[in-house]
């Protein structure tokens, strides 16, 4: 935690921690305000957790969301009155720091508090000029008044983000690229199933986002809150302007925990957990070590979403533990599916179902999770008749995990980029957006059919290399995405189904079929998953190492 102090009463940080608020007491802060809403960081725990840590310390929280890129005069004047009157000091925190900041300098109508935190950005690893000051009198207008370019601007660092900066450089070391993206830590994200197993460490999916970024590019420490293709610009908090040639945009997926009423108040607590948050992996472990029976629920929402058999992994691999510890007998197990079957490409099911049947797995399709009562231990959803209405079902439990519904992100779904659904309009095979020539996109965000899966992004990010190099005239050819993806089900510890498939659910094996036949549990498809891919993820995918994803070029 970083703590960065605009007068003697108010400081200003990046995102806290729920631990970070101990600290903070002990540092004698007596409030709390966040700016940064819910949901929009994988690891980011929600303001609930945060107040409640607070409560139990004496010390007051106010939630004040602000949304990137939405007008920010008003809530100027809602953070100035909170400044007057909360019990002070306060610290104020959002994603970077730079949304408080921000609040607080137009509602002094001044620019100092910028002045300090660019002082302090260069020790954080931060780019101190992506910090620019906003004039009030806009009402509300981000104004770029320092302004920088870029060959190539990449707007996030996510899996994705890094894989296709390193493809980048691997084929033109030369080439001036950029990567926006306020986060400090890269998640290797497919590990938390395996974590929540208790399998890995949460640690060991998490490394320093500075040993991430390529030798030779930008990182611009920062978040986006607008894209401006006309201008072939995007803005950042705070009010810069960074100009492109050439954009590529991976941000990721956002989850909404808000999205399940009574989500968020129970949280890592009453036997609701969740493998999509990496603080919340080793307390699935924690439940699943601890149960000896009962009955535990794990949820899958409507599509899409990312990793489509992360849902069912968690359970798999839960009942698997209650096996080896002789308590599955006393478990009931049940799946509520918001959609109408155990896994979108049919060749894969016969499999899976044999494992639902060993484990004793009552699968309920068309149930989408609505509401959580942790308290209680009560979980409602709404159940898809057959007539085509709707009713409302209540179960009990004694643990659930929760895979909540996702969206692309907020800054994304109101820019000019997306598709009427909000995900960014890209053509299929070439990645290049369908209205805006110098943009290109991949990853969870895109609108394209296949799996949000990393070995999408694997797959994707030589793709948009090669075709933002060929647009400038760099290389020849053009390179297409035929819609790989695939997603290792690991339906016991040391068996995988290994599903691998293009566009339209079509077959694509990675190996031999008497080597590993993906449609049947296999161990050497496990190996794969625990021992060679995150290896192959860390030194080979995001070091641009395409080993097995080279595109196919066509003229």
């Amino acid at each position: 935690m970083v703590v960065y102090p605009l007068t003697k009463d108010l400081s200003v940080s990046p995102q806290i921690t729920i631990d970070d608020v101990e600290r903070l007491h002990e540092l004698g802060f007596r409030s709390i305000v966040c700016h940064r809403p819910d949901g929009e960081a994988p690891v980011q725990p929600t303001f609930q957790e945060i107040a409640q840590a607070a409560k139990r310390l004496g010390v007051q929280a106010i939630y004040q969301p602000v949304v990137p890129g939405q007008p920010l005069v008003e809530e100027a004047v809602v953070f100035g009155a909170l400044c007057s009157e909360l019990p002070k000091p306060i610290l104020a925190y959002c994603g970077a720091g730079t949304r408080s900041t921000t609040l607080w300098a137009m509602s002094r109508a001044g620019n100092v508090a910028f002045a300090k935190l660019r002082e302090r950005a260069a020790e954080e690893g931060a780019d101190q000029n992506a910090l620019a000051p906003c004039d009030a009198s806009t009402r509300g207008t981000l104004v770029g008044l320092v302004e920088t370019e870029h060959r190539v601007v990449i707007v996030g660092a996510g899996t994705a983000g890094i894989a296709v900066a390193s493809s980048l450089r691997v084929r033109d070391p030369e080439l001036d690229v950029a990567i926006i993206d306020p986060a400090g830590t890269h998640y290797y994200q497919p590990g938390w199933t395996l974590v929540g197993a208790g399998i890995f460490g949460a640690a060991d999916t998490a490394r320093p986002m500075a040993s991430c970024v390529p030798r030779g590019v930008h990182w611009i420490k920062s978040a986006v809150v607008a894209f401006e293709p006309d201008t072939h610009a995007v803005v950042l908090e705070g009010g810069r302007r960074v100009r492109y040639e050439r954009l590529i945009v991976c941000p990721g997926i956002k989850v909404n925990w808000h999205g399940v009423d009574g989500l968020v108040e129970t949280l890592g607590r009453n036997g609701v957990t969740s493998n999509y948050r990496f603080d919340l992996a080793p307390y699935t472990a924690e439940l699943v070590r601890q149960m000896r029976g009962g009955k535990a629920l794990f949820t899958q929402p409507p599509m899409p979403i990312k990793c489509a058999g992360a849902p069912q992994k968690a359970m798999y691999l839960s009942c698997d533990t209650w096996r080896r510890n002789e308590t599955l007998q006393n478990t009931e197990v049940l799946f509520f599916n918001a959609g109408a079957a155990l896994f979108g490409v049919p060749d894969y099911v016969p499999a899976l179902m044999e494992h639902v049947k060993a484990y004793g797995i009552d699968l309920r399709f068309g149930h989408t999770l609505k509401s959580v009562d942790g308290p209680r231990g009560r979980a409602t959803f709404e159940r898809v008749l057959a007539d085509g209405n709707t009713d409302r079902v209540e179960s009990s439990f004694d643990m659930i995990h929760v895979v909540p519904p996702q969206t692309a992100p907020d800054f994304v779904r109101t820019s000019p980029l997306a598709d009427a659904a909000g995900w960014i309009e890209v053509d299929p095979q070439t990645l290049r957006h369908k209205r805006f020539e110098q943009v290109y996109a991949l990853g969870d965000a895109i609108n394209t059919p296949n799996a949000k899966t990393a070995a999408a992004a694997r797959k994707q990010a030589p793709v948009v290399a090669h075709n933002v190099l060929a647009s400038l005239e760099r290389v020849s050819g053009l390179a297409r995405y035929d819609g790989y993806g695939s997603c290792p089900l690991t339906v016991e510890r040391g068996k995988v189904v290994l599903a691998e498939f293009l566009y339209g659910g079509k077959l694509a094996p990675s190996f031999p079929t008497w080597l590993i036949d993906g449609t049947r549990p296999s161990r050497l498809a496990w190996l794969l998953k625990e021992w060679v891919l995150p290896p192959l993820y860390w030194h080979g995918m995001l070091k641009g190492r395409e080993w097995m994803a080279q595109p196919a070029l066509s003229e």
